[in-house]
């Protein structure tokens, strides 16, 4: 299978806002990102380089022992200072136990902070896709954003726990082996340095490659999640059309994509794995090599060359941990990427820092001049004026496509007008306190979403600090008791997934419960009665009138029985509204209400053999 990329799997989600950023720069700005990790940073700096001391002193107190502590006599006896000998190991073993007891505090204040920094980079991720315009989620799918505030997150989280500890003991490591190695044999020094001088544009030329590959990793892994997501929420639909293979091909072909840019990464990955170890056992044989013959014009003692050996040994280390970290790096670069593309993503809908309150009362609704489009797309409505007064209930009726919906979800302010403004109350939309505009108004839509806990809990949603009380009150007020008593368990009823466990009836009647509790003075109803049967149909259109009361109402008819109920209908055709007035008025005219209302007549009176 051919290569994947960004825009060939996510369809292009977002542009990145800084493009042509370099890999170090992402890095720094991924880390001013999560000021969590700084903290303690400098503390946690002098602990790597204690540990590099460490590391570097072993060998040290090794030359020490083998020249100090072993000696030979005129006859060629060796002879060994025990006391020196027990000594030095003393001092070793000291080394040790410091040098690993603040690894120890070292790495435990590294995790801690790269935790505290992962759950303030994912939390703050969440609240941004919350942010976001309807635009936004209509242009990137479920599984994109999903895979930021999860996977991307993890790749970050993976490098921030011990990645950085080894880019700070790892090059104090490797340059305090090169001065203590130059004070002891500079010409050992030069031969094992110019040994690894090949790793340099070596792992210059790998992280390009790696970077790219993450990339496409990441890209891929939420392909996969946003279709292995649509599968399994549509596992009804699959089944019941009997399209599991096209449905399993789908998600086997992203399966593929993700493998296929796993084994590229991985083939980087050996690649950064196997460096340290060949330089690191070519600068060993060339400075064991040379040493020997080389020993007596370079006056190196028999210690001075074996700490000279073992100092190269520690070299393997830190390069291998670096390559080993490089990789790592490079998925969290990868993994920064996306969520900074994320978090530079535009907050269309900008909260009003004076936030205005809306009267506790009936709202009217004035729109003037409305233009709205998707990022990516065509305008959706166009130069929308509209009055609507108070306690009014309104019908909003068009061909699919023609921009009602779109129109009902700026009045709730999941966006703003490209252009134009929106009133409620004779107030600006757009300079409403949050906390007002939610409580003031609505959206009751098709299909409420539920949470999977217990019906008290999805209806608390409605409003926050709604006590036991007012829910009881709210159930009470749409004389919906009988049903809820009818429940297995009450308001304590476990509602499952999505609240699979009630019909699609049940979770309107819920839906319609929260925003009894929220007391708004404009409800919007996206058709809250389009995909039940007759009994429940009526059932919940009596409960609509009652929570109606006294409120303005704007209706997204879908069937032209709730608009011939309406006190105003407004007709919708391609993003422009064409015609407003009663229904006996529109129907007169002979317009566009006319004929949608004659063709829906003439299915409904059809013969019972064809009324399905």
């Amino acid at each position: 299978m051919s290569d994947v990329t960004e825009q060939d799997i996510t369809g292009g989600v977002s542009e990145p806002a800084e493009p042509s950023l370099g890999a170090w720069k992402l890095f720094r700005r991924g880390v001013e990102e999560s000021p969590e990790l700084r903290t303690g940073l400098i503390s946690t700096i002098i602990m790597g380089l204690a540990v590099a001391v460490g590391r570097i002193v072993i060998p040290v107190v090794i030359q020490r022992t083998i020249d100090q502590a072993i000696s030979t006599d005129a006859s060629g006896s060796v002879l060994v200072d025990m006391g020196q000998v027990v000594t030095f190991a003393l001092i070793a073993i000291a080394i040790v136990l410091g040098s690993t007891v603040v690894a120890i505090i070292a790495r435990r204040r590294m995790i801690a902070n790269a935790e505290a920094a992962i759950y303030g980079l994912r939390t703050r991720a969440f609240a941004h896709v919350h942010k976001l315009s309807l635009a936004d989620h209509v242009d990137s799918s479920s599984g994109t954003f999903l895979t930021r505030v999860t996977s991307d997150v993890q790749a970050i989280s993976r490098f921030c726990e011990w990645g950085l500890l080894t880019w700070t003991v790892g090059p104090m490591v490797i340059l305090g082996v090169f001065v203590v190695m130059a004070l002891y044999s500079w010409q050992l020094a030069l031969i094992v340095f110019i040994t690894f001088m090949p790793t340099v544009p070596f792992m210059k030329w790998v992280q390009g490659k790696q970077l790219v590959a993450y990339d496409t990793l990441r890209a891929s892994v939420a392909f996969m999640v946003g279709r292995a997501n649509e599968a399994i929420i549509g596992a009804g639909t699959v089944r019941a059309y009997g399209v599991g293979e096209r449905a399993e091909s789908r998600v086997r072909e992203a399966t593929d994509q993700r493998y296929t840019a796993g084994i590229r990464r991985n083939k980087f990955m050996a690649m950064v794995f196997s460096t340290g170890d060949f330089f690191g056992s070519l600068a060993l044989a060339a400075a064991f090599a040379v040493g020997i013959w080389q020993r007596d014009n370079w006056g190196l003692s028999g210690g001075t060359l074996v700490a000279v050996l073992f100092l190269i040994t520690l070299l393997n280390e830190p390069i291998g941990e670096l390559g080993e970290t490089t990789d790592r790096t490079q998925e969290a670069i990868a993994g920064w990427r996306k969520i900074l593309e994320l978090l530079d993503m535009p907050v269309d809908v900008i909260e009003s820092d004076a936030g205005n309150e809306l009267p506790r009362e009936a709202l009217s609704i004035t729109a003037t001049n409305v233009d709205f489009s998707y990022r990516t797309g065509p305008r959706v409505l166009r130069n929308v004026s509209l009055h609507i007064p108070a306690s009014t209930n309104v019908a909003v009726v068009g061909e699919t496509g023609s921009g009602k919906t779109t129109f009902a979800k700026l009045l709730c302010r999941l966006a703003d007008p490209t252009d134009g403004s929106i009133e409620l109350g004779g107030i600006r939309l757009d300079s409403v306190s949050p906390e007002s505009r939610l409580t003031s108004v609505r959206m009751v839509p098709q299909d409420g979403f539920l949470f999977d806990t217990t019906l008290r809990e999805n209806l608390r949603l409605g409003r926050v600090g709604a006590t036991d009380a007012d829910i009881e009150a709210a159930v009470v007020t749409l004389e919906l008791d009988g049903w809820v008593a009818g429940l297995p368990e009450g308001l304590d009823t476990e509602v499952g997934a999505r609240g699979d466990y009630l019909s699609v009836g049940e979770r309107q009647l819920v839906a319609l419960i929260r925003a009894a509790l929220a007391d708004p003075g404009l409800l919007v109803l996206d058709e809250a009665t389009s995909s039940v049967d007759p009994e429940t149909d009526r059932a919940l259109t009596e409960t609509i009138a009652r929570l109606s009361s006294g409120r303005t109402v704007v209706s997204i008819a879908h069937r032209l029985a709730t608009a011939e109920a309406a006190d105003l209908i407004v007709v919708f055709d391609q993003g422009e509204i064409v015609e407003v007035g009663s229904h006996a008025e529109l129907v007169g005219a002979g317009g566009i209400y006319g004929r949608l209302h004659q063709a829906w007549v003439g299915n409904t009176q059809r013969p019972a053999a064809f009324d399905l």
